[in-house]
């Protein structure tokens, strides 16, 4: 009888012990406060409204470049979220990470919502129907610096292994005639 009693002990001593560390691990997690935020600070909507209260007001054309780079940035936003919301969405399911990130992901992304719409409003503001084509407008931008990007890319690994680049694979509609001189 004593045979049994000490392992039946000493299993429910190590459980016990588990569950009394499970439970005050979790309590000193819980009263420590998270504070993930996942919209930081925001320089382009912050200089965009910098420039509307300026004293003498700016040029129509700076306040319309601040927008186009404001767009830019809540398109990169956007993008994030959509990135990360699966993968979090993910964890979540899985339990290894709380609600309050999650509440604090969705609430980020409210205010991202928001700040689209704002950011509509106010070039509809400077063109009619402006606002329907900014983001578009956004994405081409994008797109535009990541092909500059590679292009400067691969002609710095080009000059690097000193390979020649002939122009009339970046001109193809050159005549052979003008080329030769």
């Amino acid at each position: 009888m004593a045979s049994v009693i000490i392992p039946i002990a000493y299993l429910i001593v190590i459980f016990g012990g588990l569950y009394v560390f499970s439970v005050l691990y979790r309590r000193h997690i819980a009263g420590k406060s998270i504070h993930i935020i996942f919209v930081c600070s925001h320089p382009e909507r912050d200089a965009y409204v910098t420039l509307l209260q300026q004293d003498p007001p700016a040029p129509e054309v700076t306040l319309k470049a601040a927008l186009v780079r404001r767009a830019i940035a809540d398109v990169f936003r956007a993008v994030r979220f959509r990135e990360d919301k699966p993968a979090l969405q993910n964890l979540l399911q899985k339990g290894l990470v709380g609600d309050d990130l999650w509440n604090s992901l969705l609430a980020a992304e409210r205010e991202l919502e928001g700040e689209v719409r704002e950011v509509c409003a106010e070039a509809n503001t400077f063109v009619e129907g402006w606002g329907s084509i900014i983001f578009p407008t956004a994405n081409e931008i994008i797109a535009n610096e990541r092909m500059r990007a590679m292009f400067e890319s691969t002609n710095k690994l080009r000059a690097e292994k000193g390979e020649h680049i002939p122009i009339l694979m970046w001109f193809p509609n050159i005549p052979l005639e003008r080329t030769r001189h």
